[in-house]
């Protein structure tokens, strides 16, 4: 781990408190322990804790007085819940009084190394300024295994000079992936452009991209630079780069391997020091096939693929993500709004989110802005939310529809019910942990095979 920290573990029972101390050590943290909620609350002011874990149910005093009692006095220690299996209301609960973030019993050593290493990022940051603070959207925001390893690989890519595909349907944040990299890269304190490749008429995007020569078409009164110029000494991506041209295509592909570029309507060559980074939502290996995709362009592209899996695959991040755009939509509108109650909570996680995180941030901004406060309610959430029944533990199948997205609701129904743990859920389905990767993983690719088929 980066820096070390002191953690207090405040757990009434001791061979979960033992487990956790033994993996605190091996990370290098300081480790105190609290065997109950009051003397939890003693030791915040003699051991000074930097993080607390903190179990919802102690005798003396639960998680939740604990919370209390720190809010009372003001104290902004990062706070994690250690919680059973008694349902998401005290999770809730919790998020309200101050808490960043659950985890379930059985903790996941990996989930909470993560939690534990953003949260050194940004308290280290708090002072000395952290590359995550510059992002003008925030970090990525998440708990999933999933979003780790998205962190993870976009730690290890950063630092080098290689180009990125960034897969991912729409909404799922790949363009805030493609930004991290370059805030976390040694072009940090440069440009960063974006431009959406579908966006651009046909006959506007090779000026768009590599700029024109005064004269250069109809409507050139003067020479301007295009998007590989202004970007320049830092990193430019392309959204949805497959819907260039073949002829365009080829001509980017000349000038990632030259570095250098012409006008439109040019003669003189320009030296180039930009980072190209790619996005798409589509199914790449049949783009190549269809003809969409050079597969020399995509060789030059790929040297690292970075995939950021759909919202409804982790359900465990719905929580942290509705937490941080109601604290800033509410900032924003001024709005006294501090969390939702369960009812709502259990809404959001019960949507299958179709349009990802993008959806969920549109419907809290809308909710905001309805809701009197403090707390969004269910009413507060569009009309596609009302009348639709919450996750319970069966659900009904029209007779005809196809196994495969019989098998693909089930699975993430499952997932929900043990809120986003898969490793439970695939011991209920009765499946192995690397089966039901292996079976999301189809399922994904088979929506976009059959997206793009559509299309």
């Amino acid at each position: 781990m980066a820096e070390c920290k002191r953690i207090l573990i405040a757990e009434d029972d001791p061979s979960v408190r033992g487990l956790l101390k033994e993996l605190l050590q091996r990370w290098s943290f300081e480790v105190a322990e609290a065997v109950d909620g009051l003397q939890a609350c003693k030791m915040l002011d003699t051991y000074r804790p930097d993080i607390l874990l903190l179990d919802i149910k102690m005798p003396k005093a639960d998680g939740l007085a604990v919370l209390s009692e720190m809010r009372a006095r003001q104290l902004t220690i990062p706070t994690f819940i250690i919680s059973g299996e008694g349902g998401i209301s005290d999770a809730v609960r919790a998020v309200k009084l101050g808490a960043e973030d659950y985890l379930e019993k059985p903790v996941e050593p990996n989930q909470l190394r993560m939690l534990l290493r953003r949260t050194q990022e940004r308290l280290a940051g708090q002072s000395a300024g952290t590359p995550w603070q510059k992002l003008g959207e925030g970090p990525i925001i998440g708990q999933s295994p999933a979003i780790a390893q998205v962190m993870e690989m976009i730690g290890q890519v950063a630092p080098t000079e290689a180009p990125v595909i960034i897969m991912g349907e729409s909404g799922t944040g790949k363009e805030l992936v493609a930004r991290t990299i370059h805030t976390l890269s040694p072009r940090g304190e440069g440009p960063y452009l974006g431009v959406n490749c579908a966006a651009l008429p046909a006959n506007l995007i090779e000026s768009e991209l590599f700029g024109h020569e005064k004269g250069a078409f109809t409507g050139a009164d003067e020479a301007r630079k295009g998007c590989f110029e202004l970007a320049h000494g830092g990193s430019l991506l392309l959204d949805e780069f497959t819907e260039m041209r073949p002829e365009l295509q080829a001509k980017l592909l000349r000038v990632l391997e030259d570095r250098k570029l012409r006008r439109v309507g040019g003669h003189r060559e320009i030296a180039l020091d930009v980072r190209v980074l790619a996005a798409s939502n589509s199914d790449l290996g049949r783009a190549i096939v269809e003809g969409k995709l050079r597969q020399d362009l995509y060789y030059r592209l790929s040297v690292f693929v970075i995939t950021v899996p759909p919202l409804r695959e982790r359900p465990e991040d719905i929580i942290p993500l509705t937490q941080a755009f109601i604290q800033r939509f509410a900032a924003e509108s001024h709005r006294p709004i501090t969390g939702t109650d369960e009812e709502c909570m259990v809404a959001l996680q019960s949507y299958s989110w179709p349009g990802n995180v993008r959806q969920l941030r549109n419907v809290i901004q809308r909710a905001v802005a309805l809701s009197p406060g403090p707390y969004l309610k269910r009413s507060d959430l569009p009309p596609e939310f009302q009348n639709r029944p919450l996750t319970g533990t069966s659900f009904q199948v029209r007779v005809g529809t196809p196994l495969e997205e019989v098998e693909q609701d089930l699975i993430n129904r499952t997932i929900l019910a043990f809120r986003g743990n898969k490793t439970r859920a695939a011991k209920a389905l009765g499946i192995s942990l690397r089966t039901l990767y292996n079976r999301l993983s189809h399922n994904r690719a088979a929506r976009g095979s059959q997206r793009d088929r559509s299309r």
